[in-house]
């Protein structure tokens, strides 16, 4: 489990050792291909890593951007999509559809629960923090089940401003009396 998500918050502090997320998802997805008997190969975990180097999703020609040596040749792009297939499949990257990039893992997922992956998406920053679905989970899968509906891949992305974002921008936060949340 990746430090963000041992806190159980979405996003990392702007301050955290990024080292060490990076170095957690690899960690993370070595023990799974293990378990399962694949093969995380050179360059899946080359571009796991080139993946892990953000928060912020990147796009497949950002990864080849971020994996070609000085002076060297970039990776095929072919090479680059079979990699983020496999990391897909094995739920060691997620694709974040509304903006066509990729971003690692940062959360042990339940497979057999059903719930559904949220990502929070900053506008600002870029940054994306996978949160837990918990009662919205739940609420969802009764949804789906009511109307006689399977879900096959549950994703929910949400757009906004992250908390560090606001804070910088010296937003601050007032209750919405609609909701009894806040809102900035």
């Amino acid at each position: 489990m990746t430090p963000a998500a041992a806190s159980n918050a979405a996003f990392a502090a702007p301050d955290h050792d990024h080292r060490l997320c990076a170095r957690s998802t690899l960690a993370r997805a070595e023990a799974i291909c293990a378990a399962r008997g694949a093969r995380l190969t050179d360059i899946r975990r080359r571009v796991l890593s080139a993946l892990a180097q953000s928060h912020a999703p990147a796009g497949a020609y950002d990864v080849i951007e971020r994996l070609a040596e000085p002076g060297g040749r970039p990776p095929a792009p072919i090479t680059v999509y079979r990699a983020l297939d496999f990391l897909l499949a094995h739920g060691l990257a997620h694709r974040i559809e509304s903006r066509n990039a990729y971003v690692a893992c940062s959360r042990e997922h339940d497979d057999e629960d059903g719930a559904p992956t949220v990502f929070l998406i900053c506008e600002h920053c870029g940054a994306v923090g996978e949160a837990e679905a918990g009662d919205f989970g739940a609420a969802l899968a009764a949804l789906a089940r009511s109307s006689g509906f399977t879900p096959r891949a549950p994703v929910i992305e949400v757009t906004g401003e992250c908390a560090h974002c606001r804070a910088a921008h010296g937003h601050a936060e007032r209750p919405d009396h609609r909701t009894g949340t806040s809102v900035s």
